[in-house]
């Protein structure tokens, strides 16, 4: 595999950026073939400036999903801004993709460096900038990259081994770990329709194709699919290498590791800007997850961070005035692609502006406004607990009673849909992939298998502006299972600013855990029937306030489908290989007591 990722920028990113103007374009367009080190030749298109006064700089975005119809860059709402400001922009299909020559693999990386002829995508890069500098003329010898999704981690492969010339660069929703947080595993727990489908779409022929479901509601095909060894045998019939390599590495081991940012990022050698969406529904946790890894070892502070109300992508298209039924009061998109990414690369590539850079630049939910911050997350942020209490109660003070625990009846065969039916093909016609982050919770609130606790109405806000953690005391009396963790914003029942939003249950923080990796990601263990264990659950940084009058909810629940894969819920060593007879109901159990306090660890700001 190495991996893949995502529609939105990828496949589809160029294609919804729509022309926003037929004018004459004052960019003039080639389309060329680059050779590499190795003799392959890279499709690429290359848009400059007519009548050039000065010698301009390039930015260039590397993509496996077709490069060939992407249009003039002041056409594009993503980039516009920058157009305006003139730059030598440059799109290029990765090998083995679209029109490039050579063979396609996944997340290609780590090549022997011994070897002058061994490639890469870093290799690939500094390649293409070579040939860029020495060929294009007036051309200012400076270089930025930028990217989403798969063209934000072939980014981060242009800033871990540079060019010279490479002065700037920002990633922007990268995968950083397929097993722990991205696009096809979180916390081990398998992402099926995603992984399914996207492999289908990826590796089926050379470009993009969509798996031919039978069914408009694939949660009905995904369920009637069964056990997941019916995969190959009914459908892929052992010929898609990333299906192959779910199957064959169904645990934390050398495969993923050496995929894995975790592996790969040391210090920051050039400035680089890591974006974020907080709905993003395929990788929210690479670009946070990278800022970390480069924070730890930056000493020249060459390591920013953006995040904002946004799904994949978002930031790159629209105006980020809303998402899904979630207002902003202001056009978040504009503002991050006027006001922050085209300041960032014409100071770091030109020398324009002040160039005084915070750490970090978030957008808060809640408050819909944006923030400025010495460091992420801020340090004024304290931790405070949220308790799990009797009657579906959460408060912030701690169990007081030596028992107490809520049960729920898990069935594998009756799992929770993870948005409300139908749920489309994720790239098909209607789909409501984009946004069913931000869908109303209510939809599941109620059914006997999803737990939930609620705070009273608050009397003040409360801002929560870091990292959020789920620590569950539970046991099942089956010998594995999943748990999924949602935070929630629960809107006052009259609503009067949008009456539609009266008693809205809004998901600001979630993500599931499959239990038998609770003590060791690379050897899965199984679950000893009905003993308490402790689950420390990671559901990532937020900057959102809980406004007076709302509520905290937290929901828990054990099947989260078909994004996630069932849990057989009897251990089996690979799922992959689970049979019918595996899959069975078991009770799972919510402890909150003194000696067993489940909650909820948050970074509050202020009181």
């Amino acid at each position: 595999m190495q991996n893949r990722l995502h529609w939105l920028t990828g496949f589809f990113l160029f294609l919804s950026f729509q022309a926003i103007s037929q004018s004459p374009s004052p960019y003039e367009r080639q389309e060329v073939m680059i050779p590499m080190r190795d003799g392959v030749r890279l499709n690429t298109v290359i848009y400059t400036l007519k009548n050039s006064q000065s010698p301009l700089p390039f930015l260039l975005t590397r993509t496996p999903y077709g490069v060939s119809h992407t249009e003039s860059p002041d056409r594009i709402p993503y980039v516009k801004d920058m157009a305006e400001d003139g730059y030598i922009f440059v799109y290029q299909d990765i090998r083995g993709r679209y029109k490039s020559e050579g063979t396609f693999e996944m997340q290609r990386m780590s090549r022997n460096k011994k070897d002058s002829k061994a490639i890469d995508e870093s290799s690939d890069t500094y390649d293409t900038i070579e040939w860029l500098l020495a060929t294009i003329p007036n051309n200012s010898k400076k270089v930025g990259m930028y990217g989403i999704s798969y063209a934000g981690w072939t980014t981060v492969m242009g800033a871990i081994d540079p060019h010279p010339a490479l002065a700037a660069v920002s990633e922007q929703a990268t995968p950083s770990d397929m097993f722990l947080g991205d696009d096809f595993h979180h916390n081990g727990a398998f992402r099926l329709s995603y992984g399914f489908e996207y492999a289908f779409m990826e590796e089926a022929t050379k470009q993009d194709s969509l798996f031919p479901f039978p069914n408009y509601d694939t949660y009905e095909w995904y369920l009637k699919l069964g056990p997941l060894s019916n995969v190959n045998k009914l459908y892929f019939k052992n010929k898609l290498p990333s299906w192959n390599d779910f199957v064959n590495h169904p645990n934390y081991d050398s495969f993923w590791q050496k995929q894995s940012l975790i592996t790969r990022i040391d210090r920051p050698k050039i400035p680089i800007m890591n974006v974020a969406g907080w709905w993003d529904q395929e990788d929210f946790y690479g670009p946070l997850k990278a800022y970390q890894l480069w924070e730890k070892q930056d000493q020249s502070h060459k390591n920013f961070l953006v995040a904002g109300p946004w799904n994949h992508g978002g930031w790159g298209r629209s105006d980020g005035r809303t998402l899904g039924n979630i207002q902003f009061d202001t056009a978040t998109s504009v503002t991050f692609r006027k006001e922050i990414q085209a300041p960032w690369f014409a100071y770091h590539l030109k020398g324009k502006g002040p160039g005084n850079f915070p750490e970090a630049i978030t957008f808060q939910t809640g408050s819909n406004s944006w923030q400025r911050y010495d460091s992420w997350p801020p340090k004024e942020a304290t931790k405070r607990n949220l308790y799990f209490q009797a009657d579906g109660k959460l408060s912030f003070e701690a169990p007081k009673a030596t028992s107490g625990a809520d049960a729920y009846l898990s069935d594998p065969a009756q799992p929770v849909p993870y948005r409300t039916r139908p749920i489309e093909a994720t790239y098909g016609p209607g789909s409501r992939w984009r946004t069913w982050l931000t869908e109303d919770q209510r939809f599941v609130h109620n059914r006997p298998d999803v737990l939930s606790w609620e705070t009273d109405a608050l009397p003040n806000d409360i801002t929560v502006t870091g990292e959020v953690w789920a620590k569950l005391f539970a046991a099942t009396t089956g010998s594995d299972a999943d748990w999924v963790v949602k935070l929630i914003d629960v809107y006052p029942a009259q609503y009067p600013q949008q009456p539609a939003m009266g008693g809205y249950q809004l998901m600001v923080a979630n993500d599931v855990f499959r239990g038998r990796f609770r003590n060791s990601f690379e050897k899965p263990e199984a679950i000893e029937p009905n003993k308490p264990e402790v689950y420390s659950i990671d559901l990532h940084s937020i900057n959102h306030v809980f406004k007076k009058g709302h509520k905290l909810m937290v929901q828990v629940q054990s099947t989260w489908f078909p994004i996630i894969d069932r849990n057989p819920q009897t251990f089996v060593p690979t799922i992959f290989d689970a049979k019918e007879s595996d899959y069975r109901k078991a009770t799972h159990t919510i402890f909150r007591s003194v000696t067993h306090p489940s909650h909820l660890e948050m970074s509050v700001v202020g009181k």
